[in-house]
């Protein structure tokens, strides 16, 4: 009996929750980050989620629950998602500084680089980077067929032949002031306008 497309989808799925419960895993037995008895901040969302979003580092309140995009950042982003008209479910986000150190120039590069074992796994169509630091980063990762993302807010460019990029700036700091609220959210709006032209498949 041929396998229907809905069976090829559970399967990709079920890989791909295998694959970052793996990584889950790792992450909270690396020993290159003086972390202490913290757990690190993983990521969040669809295992398979076509917009992936990207920052630099965790704030306390992502700390303590060990979740990226947990609070403030987070209610603001599912308030952005509603105004876009943007599924929350198609959503994955995370952080490159996993780990819950005092000084982020105290996480170990290679644990910052497991952002790309992430993205490889979800495979997005999308990747909105926040702020200057999540960017340099994200040059510097080495993604295959990559090129280089520039820090220009709201216009969509090319990260690899599949998937598309967006810089916004740093979510966490555009909360504080009117000024960068309005800024971010011009920056973030054209995601609205990107997502819903993705083909319905």
């Amino acid at each position: 009996m041929p396998v229907t497309d809905d069976e090829i989808r559970e399967k990709y799925l079920e890989r791909a929750i295998r694959e970052l419960n793996s990584l889950t895993h790792d992450l909270q037995s690396c020993p290159h980050c003086p972390r202490g008895q913290m757990m690190p901040v993983l990521g969040s969302g669809h295992p398979q989620a076509d917009i992936f979003m990207l920052k630099y580092a965790p704030r306390p309140s992502e700390i303590e629950e060990g979740v990226a995009f947990f609070g403030r950042s987070g209610n603001a982003l599912m308030k952005s998602f509603g105004r876009l008209g943007i599924d929350p479910l198609v959503v994955y986000g995370t952080v490159f500084v996993k780990c819950p150190v005092p000084d982020t120039d105290m996480s170990a590069p290679e644990c910052r680089a497991r952002v790309l074992e992430e993205l490889t796994v979800v495979a997005p169509r999308m990747v909105v980077v926040m702020g200057e630091e999540a960017l340099a980063e994200l040059n510097d990762l080495g993604v295959p067929l990559g090129r280089e993302v520039l820090a220009l807010p709201g216009e969509v460019q090319k990260l690899t032949p599949t998937i598309d990029a967006l810089w916004v700036p740093d979510i966490d700091s555009a909360l504080d002031t009117d000024s960068a609220k309005r800024a971010f959210w011009k920056a973030f709006r054209p995601l609205g306008e990107w997502y819903a032209e993705l083909p319905p498949y």
